[in-house]
């Protein structure tokens, strides 16, 4: 579950800094520049279990905890699909971003397999070659995509056992994969 705010003439505007705060419960915080002309940011939070969490309540304890300031003007938010959605390519239509790749949970990628997977359809489409889409896609994603789903797996289960199993096993995939700079 996402929900997610675009904040116009944010104080916590920075062009050039994206952020994802990783929350204790399995969940974490996005906040990215989206129009540097109205100091606009995109300020979301996500969660990945089954919970009955208000992510409202939570992002407004965030802004004041953080004193983030800016006008809301658009919100939106829902469910998020984790990781390749079949099928990639239908008739003359490719499938791209959530609706083809889908969010890779564990780094928080979702715009930037967004981004590959409209790049990889574009060159498909320009050498006039659609029908290699989907094997493109697959030979990219697929062992993130087996390890995601597995790891998510594991720890719904970790969660069940204890909630601060979760982050723990979490903190030792990143490490492992060396998804962190």
């Amino acid at each position: 579950m996402t929900y997610q705010q675009t904040i116009e003439d944010c104080n916590l505007f920075n062009p050039k800094e994206i952020k994802v705060i990783f929350l204790k419960n399995y969940g974490y915080i996005w906040i990215f520049p989206r129009d540097p002309l109205k100091k606009e940011v995109n300020l979301g939070i996500g969660f990945s279990s089954n919970n009955k969490l208000n992510l409202k309540d939570i992002i407004e304890k965030f802004k004041k905890d953080h004193n983030i300031l800016g006008k809301i003007n658009y919100v939106c938010g829902g469910l998020i699909p984790l990781g390749l959605q079949p099928p990639l390519k239908y008739k003359n239509i490719l499938f791209v971003g959530d609706a083809g790749v889908g969010a890779f949970i564990i780094s928080g990628q979702g715009i930037y397999r967004a981004l590959i997977s409209g790049d990889i359809a574009g060159m498909c489409i320009a050498k006039n070659h659609p029908n290699r889409y989907p094997l493109i896609i697959y030979k990219e994603f697929l062992q993130w995509n087996v390890l995601c789903k597995t790891f998510h797996n594991i720890n719904f289960v970790f969660q069940r056992i204890n909630p601060k199993l979760t982050l723990s096993a979490f903190n030792i995939f990143i490490r492992m994969t060396g998804l962190t700079h």
